[in-house]
This record gives C-alpha cells, structure tokens and sequence, in this order.
C-alpha cells in the first residue's frame, strides 16, 4: 500500500510527525506538500493528494490543515474521493468499513501528535464491508454525476 500525504502550514508539524510513524511501519508514501511552516493554501495541497488518489499514483491519502475542515472540503470536491474528517479512532475505522474512506482528513491544531498516530494506524487497518454499504456509496457516486 502507497499513501498520500499533503497538508498546509497548519498542518505541517503534524504530518511530518505521521511520516516518522509510516517509515517505522514501513509503509511506503508520497509527500504532495507543503515543505516548511510558511502560509500557504490549503486548497493546491488537497488538490494534489486528491489528484494523486484518483489517478492511483497512490493508494489512499492523509490531509492535514489547522482544524482538518477546508482541507476536506476540497479533497471531496473532487470527483471518487471520499474524504472523512475524524478526531477519534471509532470515526476512523468506521469511515472506511461503511463510507469506503479513501482520504483522511485531520486537524493539526485540534488533535494531538499521538491520537493522531492511532486514528491512522486504525484507518490504515479497517476494511470496507461492502455489503448495503455499496450501494450507498454508489448512490454517492451517482450524485457526482
């Protein structure tokens, strides 16, 4: 598995934190930005991770901004992502076994370094239940036209 991860400058400390976990784990990622703490906007760094789930340069994608609320936002306006915004790891695990989550989102000033870790961790190992859950995704699908 191959993960995306991009955020802002709110969210830069936090991701670099993620990526330490996910070199320990072994799991091998791409970086879509930002490099450093200086402003800038969120909305080119979810772009590009979403841009990199779609064409499955990357499996699944993490979005860190401040609170994690804009960086969602623009992740899940583009089309085939499904982009959950989670504080807990009980939102996380159940973003991808009835929402089939394929980006998460999370806020670098709102959560702490270690919580954030076991949201990942516990997202990274759920599974999609299929099942009356797909066809509610495809009824998401469909309302993208």
């Amino acid at each position: 598995m191959k993960i995306g991860i991009g955020s802002d400058h709110g969210g830069f400390e936090l991701k670099e934190y993620i990526k330490e976990y996910l070199k320990e784990e072994g799991i091998e990622y791409v970086d879509y930005g930002t490099n450093s703490l200086d402003s800038v906007d969120y909305p080119d760094y979810g772009l590009k991770l979403s841009k990199g789930v779609v064409s499955g340069e990357v499996d699944k994608g993490i979005a860190i901004c401040g609170t994690g609320i804009g960086i969602s936002i623009t992740c899940n306006k583009v089309k085939g992502i499904r982009c959950a915004l989670c504080s807990d790891t009980y939102s996380a695990r159940m973003s991808v076994e009835h929402n089939n989550a394929n980006i998460l989102a999370l806020g670098g000033r709102v959560i702490g370094m270690d919580l954030a870790v076991e949201i990942v961790s516990t997202w990274l190992k759920a599974q999609f239940q299929g099942g009356r859950h797909e066809r509610r995704i495809n009824k998401i699908s469909n309302i993208e036209g």
